[in-house]
Order: structure tokens, then sequence, then C-alpha cells
């Protein structure tokens, strides 16, 4: 098809489903691919160079480690990291991809953790991707679990391997948003299992979710996926809450 009837069947879309930026709400010009206008995607903010070597958070005021990293006990989960610190510019287009039902919206949050992954090459021995799941309630309510699309989407820009439902929710954990960080780990005690155990055995294991906050779900299922004989277990989120 030629060139310029692809451009007019584009602009003819977005003149009768006009697109428009998911955090400032600005019209998208019909060749702009992404969900965001150019000024709110240029403040997308990268996982800063100074971050603790740990659990990935953003450090600002320099050293390696954070605080709560810094002599703590040894965790199930190696080491965590982010394509994105979570701002609002990040925060509107994840609300949109879990809340509003813009599962549209995975191939391009795929892209930019896919794009971000050579920046962190201490997670190349990582092949094999496991998604946080989501409980079977949950994901009937929401109508997909927003971390498998990532994770597939990650697998297949990044020469990952995806092991689709290597692991089960099995408790319907209530909301993490307002607990505090003893209570998102309390809450998260005995919520997952490995239903698959051979596909983790032996193997370094790259958890992919969609936002880190305490790391209390990714290291609640690290320390199954160790239980079940994973060499080692990472984390790999789009954003990290600062």
């Amino acid at each position: 098809m030629k060139p310029e009837i692809i451009m007019a069947g584009k602009w003819l879309l977005n003149a009768l489903l006009p697109r428009t930026c998911a955090h400032c709400g600005l019209d998208l010009h019909c060749l702009e691919p992404a969900p965001l206008c150019p000024g709110c995607a240029a403040c997308l903010e990268p996982l800063p160079e100074l971050h603790c070597k740990a659990c990935g958070l953003p450090l600002y005021d320099g050293g390696g480690a954070c605080r709560d990293c810094r002599g703590g006990a040894p965790r199930s989960l190696a080491l965590a990291r982010s394509a994105f610190v979570f701002n609002p510019q990040l925060r509107s287009l994840v609300h949109a991809f879990k809340y509003r039902a813009r599962e549209d919206l995975a191939g391009f949050l795929a892209g930019e953790m896919a794009a971000a992954l050579p920046g962190f090459p201490e997670l190349a021995p990582y092949s094999f991707a496991v998604a946080v799941p989501l409980h079977p309630a949950k994901r009937r309510e929401r109508g997909f679990n927003q971390a498998e699309l990532l994770a597939a989407g990650l697998a297949a820009r990044g020469n990952l391997f995806h092991l689709e439902g290597a692991a089960a929710r099995t408790r319907n954990t209530p909301s993490q948003t307002t607990l505090s960080k003893g209570d998102r780990k309390a809450n998260m005690a005995g919520a997952f299992s490995v239903g698959k155990p051979e596909l983790v055995r032996g193997r370094n294991i790259l958890l992919v979710d969609d936002v880190a906050t305490t790391l209390a779900t990714l290291e609640e299922l690290a320390s199954e996926l160790k239980k079940a004989g994973a060499k080692s277990v990472a984390a790999y989120t789009l954003a990290r809450e600062p």
C-alpha cells in the first residue's frame, strides 16, 4: 500500500477516534505512536545511576546502598532494578494500563523496559522471566494480568524465556497501596505458590512487575521460587517508587 494512503488512513482514524496524552490530555498527532505527548514523554525519568545496588532505590544523595539494605538480613531476592522512577507521568500511564483497561499500552511499556534493560548488565545472567501472578478473582475483574503482559513483551524484545504460569497467587490479598512497610510484608505472607517447579529449578529467574515500592511482593515470591529450586532470583520492574 502506498505511504500516502497509509498516512491518510491514520489521519482519518485519528479524526474519528482522536487519541489524547495519557497524562495531560492534549491531543496526540496522528503519527505519534507513543501514548504520551512529546512534552510528557520527555519527563519520564530513567532510574538514576546512583541507586542502591541491592534494591534499586534511587539514591539522590549518593552512596552505594540505601539505609534498609546496609547490613540487612539476607534476602531471597538477589537484586532489583527498574526502568524508570515512578513519577506523575508514568503513574498516569500505569493507572490507565491497570485500571482503565488500556491493555493496548502493554507493548509500549514493555518496549521501554526492553530498551532500558541493557543498562543493567548485572541482570544479564537472569534469562528466565516470571511475571508476578494475580489472584484468579482479581484477574477476572481486571481482564488481564498487567505483569504477565509486560513479561511476555519484555521476553520477546529482550531475548528472554517467558515461563508463563510458573507461579500462582493463592490468596486474594488486599491492595498494598495504603499499607505500611511492615503491614505489606505481613499481607503478602503465604500469598504465592510455585505450581511448576520444573520450570524454575536450577535457573536464574527474573521477576517482572509494573511497580516496586517496598519489594514485599517480590521478596515473598522470590522466597517461594528459591524453595522450589531456583538458583537465583532478581527483579525487574517498569517503575520504582522513590
